[in-house]
């Protein structure tokens, strides 16, 4: 029997939810998926009800915003005053991306705005969505490395398609594993430490033996600060000792 293990946001649901339905159509007895998928906005309001938040705008995640699009945004700049500006990757995007978020934030403004438009629709991408909604639904609650648990922030498989549910199929138990004392990650995406501050950075935990998931993934902030921003950490630690 072929398990998938079914990770990642929005971005990779939609070949998850497509996969699903085409196992339905061939009518396949032996494929079933264990989904982990997660969501990006009930993330997004948990950093944002933070009392210790230090974030004064959103650089929106590119490829995620392919599929959901912009609008699911709108509330981080209603009811937080935060702005927005989903980016694509490259080093420009980024830069132009940076430029329109300060440009709002001189201004007073808290808008959402699409740096990324070449490639992001505001509205996402209908056939993806209507996918992910036929084969998946919200979890009451999940748990978040950094974060804990957060309600309706992750996806598991409708009952319609149960047939296709590894978390049934093989009574998968929840297994809760307690974030290492030694990780900051939730104070760095909260915006209070940045990734250098942490007391385990580049030290017990590097891109190769990664402790928190802001340095697992080569797009987590630890990993870009660890690969990119040597010359600005050793600057701070510098002036911190004179």
């Amino acid at each position: 029997r072929v398990v998938f293990m079914a990770i990642g946001f929005e971005t990779t649901a939609p070949s998850t939810a497509m996969t699903v339905l085409r196992a339905a159509a061939e009518g396949l007895r032996n494929f079933s998926i264990f989904c982990n998928h997660v969501t990006i906005v009930p993330a997004i309001k948990a950093i944002l009800d933070s009392p210790d938040l230090r974030l004064d705008g959103f650089i929106g995640p590119g490829h995620v915003s392919t599929v959901i699009g912009c609008r699911p945004y709108e509330f981080i700049a209603r009811d937080y005053g935060k702005p927005v500006v989903t980016a694509g990757f490259e080093p420009l995007d980024i830069l132009q991306s940076i430029y329109m978020l300060m440009l709002q934030l001189s201004r007073g403004e808290s808008i959402v705005e699409n740096q990324y438009s070449r490639v992001v629709p505001w509205d996402g991408n209908p056939v993806a969505l209507k996918a992910i909604g036929e084969t998946m639904e919200l979890r009451p609650y999940f748990e978040w490395r950094g974060l804990g648990f957060i309600s309706h922030s992750a996806l598991k498989v409708r009952e319609k398609y149960a047939a296709f549910d590894a978390e049934l199929l093989f009574s998968v138990p929840g297994v809760r594993v307690a974030d290492p004392t030694a990780c900051q990650c939730g104070e760095v995406l909260k915006g209070v430490l940045k990734p250098w501050e942490c007391k385990v950075f580049g030290t017990a935990c590097t891109p190769e033996t990664p402790i928190g998931t802001c340095m697992v993934s080569p797009e987590g902030a630890c990993a870009a600060y660890y690969n990119y921003g040597r010359l600005t950490r050793t600057r701070v630690k510098e002036a911190s000792r004179s």
